[in-house]
């Protein structure tokens, strides 16, 4: 975690000027130290910052009782590398641009609590920059707030959430210009009406625990998206750091998505309407909850909505929580292996015609040796989990074995894992389960089905008889 003096390093720390400014100013703030005659105790060296060498580290001030090399670090160097790594997986891979307005999935965890604030001052840098600009050519990214509201589905009680929510909108509305919109989004808002009953019955139908958290997780995106697209933002930031990313990879090849595995753990996903982007990649979340007990409490958090994992999902947190423990770099090592796997051609952000995007991007934005599938078409995605179909699911999909709803194939537009967690096994629990499909993915099936149909004729076309051919 310490910042490289090597130019050629490769070990993801941040590095910058700033840094090398306040190395020379605590430098000599030592060397006048030295003149006046004050010798510094070098017998307590060891308790000093690795990075700074001037300041207790955190293992000496006995604010954390945490092994590692986080704790070898001061607060201001160990908050300065956490955010160096949030701001480089930003400007490095083109996430934000000057004419972006970015919502941020907030659930009051430490995660999402760290990705606002960190947003919130590079928001307000750029100000600056912009107020102090003589042109103003780039404007500055505007940032919003979204809660998905989960207590038609929860366990936990209503006034629970609503406390949960006064205190999100205090914790928006405390920081600091620019402002920040805060929206709050019910999870059956995905439905036109009754959607609440509706909701219910469609998760009742799901008899796997882990299926029906899955669900539960795809719904809540759907959810976003929708809150992001009817208030015209641009991109969605999620909190996902490098301990859940960890724990994705292994549960995803447990469950049999390992052809799909590469499109959830890149920085940047834009198969989604609005692009989703991931931050904290290169955060631990060992380093993020740390970050929120020790920032003077104003990094507040809400515990009542972190609840635990079940079924395979719960299963493989308690495993690697186990292999981070016996070696801290277990997860990095997991996630970084698995970014090796070749990324999909929508883990890039989109090519835009703006021409302010196009001055930002010119300086900062990292060239990616992406190569894309051709295999897959655009409309050969998992109707649930919007999850890439290999070439194999994509055929086998079209067999005539797929239930068919109104004339069109539903099971044409479902990936295997969601096949057999979430669909029900008995065609008569599939129609019910059908039934209470909110409309968009009713009608996604229909366009999915119809473009597979239309796939087909075309790669038979030249095999097809002419209307003049079958008359003779």
């Amino acid at each position: 975690m310490a910042a490289c003096t090597v130019g050629n390093c490769q070990s993801g720390c941040y590095r910058n000027e700033e840094d090398d400014s306040i190395r020379t100013e605590k430098s000599d703030l030592i060397n006048v130290t030295l003149s006046s005659g004050n010798v510094p105790d070098f017998a307590n060296h060891h308790n000093l910052c690795l990075k700074c060498k001037l300041n207790k580290n955190l293992a000496s001030s006995g604010t954390v009782s945490i092994d590692g090399d986080i704790c070898r670090f001061c607060f201001d160097c160990f908050r300065g590398n956490l955010f160096g790594k949030f701001k480089l997986a930003v400007t490095s891979n083109a996430m934000i641009s000057p004419t972006d307005n970015v919502l941020v999935a907030f659930s009051g965890g430490p995660s999402s609590r760290v990705v606002l604030q960190f947003l919130h001052e590079m928001q307000q840098k750029a100000q600056k920059n912009f107020d102090s600009s003589r042109d103003r050519s780039l404007p500055v990214f505007g940032v919003g707030v979204a809660f998905v509201d989960e207590s038609a589905v929860s366990r936990i009680p209503s006034d629970e959430f609503d406390k949960a929510i006064q205190d999100m909108k205090s914790i928006v509305s405390n920081l600091a210009p620019p402002a920040k919109s805060f929206h709050v989004v019910q999870i059956e808002s995905i439905y036109s009406s009754n959607g609440r009953d509706r909701l219910k019955e469609l998760l009742k139908a799901v008899k796997d625990v882990t299926g029906k958290e899955d669900f539960l997780q795809h719904l809540r995106m759907l959810s976003l998206q929708k809150i992001a697209h009817e208030n015209g933002y641009t991109k969605l930031l999620l909190g996902s750091c490098t301990s859940r990313i960890a724990c994705h990879v292994i549960s995803a090849t447990v469950k049999g998505q390992g052809y799909s595995l590469p499109a959830d753990i890149q920085y940047v996903d834009a198969r989604w309407e609005i692009p989703v982007v991931l931050p904290l990649r290169d955060c631990l979340s060992q380093e993020l909850n740390m970050l929120c007990c020790l920032d003077g409490g104003s990094l507040k958090t809400m515990e009542v909505l972190n609840s635990p994992h079940a079924g395979i999902n719960g299963l493989v947190a308690s495993f690697v929580s186990l292999l981070q423990e016996e070696n801290p770099s277990r997860e990095c090592t997991i996630v970084r292996t698995a970014a090796k796997l070749t990324p999909f051609h929508f883990n890039q952000i989109p090519d835009s015609d703006d021409s302010n995007t196009k001055l930002a991007s010119r300086r900062r934005q990292k060239k990616f040796n992406l190569r894309p599938n051709e295999s897959t078409p655009p409309e050969s995605y998992c109707l649930i989990c919007n999850s890439p179909l290999s070439k194999s699911d994509h055929i086998n999909s079209s067999s005539p074995g797929s239930d068919e709803t109104n004339g069109y194939k539903f099971g044409a537009t479902w990936c295997p894992s969601c096949q057999f967690q979430i669909l029900p096994k008995e065609p008569s629990s599939r129609e019910h389960f059908y039934s209470f499909l909110p409309e968009q993915f009713v009608v996604q099936a229909k366009e999915r089905s119809f473009g597979i149909q239309r796939q087909l004729r075309e790669q038979i076309q030249d095999f097809l008889l002419s209307d003049s051919e079958d008359g003779a």
